[in-house]
């Protein structure tokens, strides 16, 4: 090595780019083109362009407000006018939250999935996990505003959310996953809900996809949960004797547990007939998952049930219900905990839904990025003290192979 040169450390190369970072953020940006200006043309000082950029990045950076975005542009501004136009300079908070407030977030959702879309197609996906989660902080209570529910579907595998839809103030999830599953191209999947989405029509569309359903049973379908819970306590305490049962054990070890989970699963044909059984369609297996997690001082033991169009495969089916809890953990827990997601207390017009999709946006974008293992709170806050690894975290959610992670 040449006298006065340092050898550059394992992170610092990591950050090395081998392309211009101006077509990195370029790539990116083109996915957030085609959302249409709320504005009149009068009133347009800044490109669309610049504020949906600027906005993403800032939540990447762990901003959870419009005068935190503000104040990423205002910090970031030299860095930023190399890539955007910037004419008159970093928008004002009140020109963020009233373009967010306007913004179609029907547009603003579909190019997220054009985006996710892109990088589905690269990675493939096995198992769509599907889930609500209210924004606790977005209701209203002087103008009687509920609190925005979102439905989300989640790939564990790639640990990316694939897409978003908002449930109706005077509906529920019920009407939300239909939806949401005709958004998604789900063909060839495995797809798990939990108990409110067990219902029949749903089991149907997802048939229809070309895909299969793993659905909690639980006591809204009374008559069947119970029907499948006696079957399962008599067999277990007879030994599954002269039963076609197909087992799988798994013990994990962490965060100060032992979790021992054991997963049974029977074709149906090996019961009686069960309550409305003709109107599943393509249901194939009962499932029973029984968890024992002990802790430093007491055991825990939880018995749950499910209905699946799989044929009996514990250890399959065992493997997409665990990457199903992923969305609780990974999703639900990381958007409160790191963004503060039920914190925020943006609840005007269409800005919770648009600025839900921002930090869904930053989640998967941060998950993409793996030159080193850490939670997504370090990860977000190198992004906003390092511009080039923030260009890396664009880099990766894009799968840009000419970018040198």
């Amino acid at each position: 090595m040449p006298t006065g040169f340092k050898k550059k450390s394992k992170i610092e190369r990591s950050f090395t780019p081998s392309v211009d970072s101006k077509d990195i953020t370029h790539k990116f940006q083109e996915y957030f083109t085609f959302v249409k200006d709320p504005r009149v043309e009068r009133t347009k000082m800044h490109s669309l362009t610049d504020i949906i950029t600027i906005s993403i990045l800032a939540v990447i950076a762990g901003a959870e407000g419009w005068e935190d975005i503000e104040e990423y542009g205002i910090n970031k501004k030299e860095w930023l006018e190399t890539f955007l136009e910037l004419e008159f300079g970093i928008p004002s908070p009140d020109t963020f939250r009233r373009v967010f407030e306007r913004i179609n977030p029907k547009e603003f959702e579909q190019c997220f999935r054009v985006w996710v879309q892109s990088l589905v197609e690269k990675l493939g996906v096995e198992v769509v996990a599907i889930d609500g989660k209210s924004l606790r902080g977005s209701y209203d209570r002087k103008s009687q505003l509920k609190a925005l529910h979102m439905v989300s579907a989640w790939s564990n595998e790639h640990r990316l959310v694939l897409g978003q839809t908002k449930v109706s103030e005077k509906s529920n999830e019920i009407t939300a996953i239909p939806a949401l599953l005709e958004m998604l191209d789900i063909s060839g999947c495995i797809i798990t809900i939990d108990a409110m989405g067990t219902q029949k029509l749903i089991a149907k569309k997802i048939v229809e996809a070309n895909s299969d359903y793993i659905l909690s049973l639980k006591d809204n379908h009374p008559t069947l949960h119970q029907q499948v819970k006696n079957w399962f306590e008599t067999s277990l305490s007879l030994g599954f004797k002269d039963v076609d049962v197909n087992i799988s054990q798994r013990v994990e070890k962490g965060h100060h547990r032992i979790e021992n989970r054991k997963v049974y699963t029977v074709p149906i044909s090996q019961l009686p007939a069960l309550h409305e059984q003709d109107d599943w369609v393509g249901l194939t297996t009962v499932v029973m998952v029984v968890r024992s997690i002990q802790h430093c001082n007491k055991i825990t033991n939880e018995v749950q049930f499910y209905i699946t169009s799989l044929t009996s495969d514990a250890s399959k089916i065992g493997s997409a219900i665990r990457q199903h809890w992923g969305i609780e953990n990974s999703v639900h827990w990381t958007l409160d905990v790191t963004f503060h997601e039920d914190e925020c207390r943006i609840r005007s017009l269409h800005s919770p839904q648009n600025f839900a999709l921002l930090r869904r946006i930053a989640l998967n974008a941060l998950e993409r990025e793996t030159s080193f293992r850490r939670s997504i709170r370090p990860y977000s806050r190198r992004a906003a003290m390092n511009d080039q690894y923030m260009i890396s975290v664009l880099a990766a959610a894009i799968l840009d192979s000419n970018f040198i992670l």
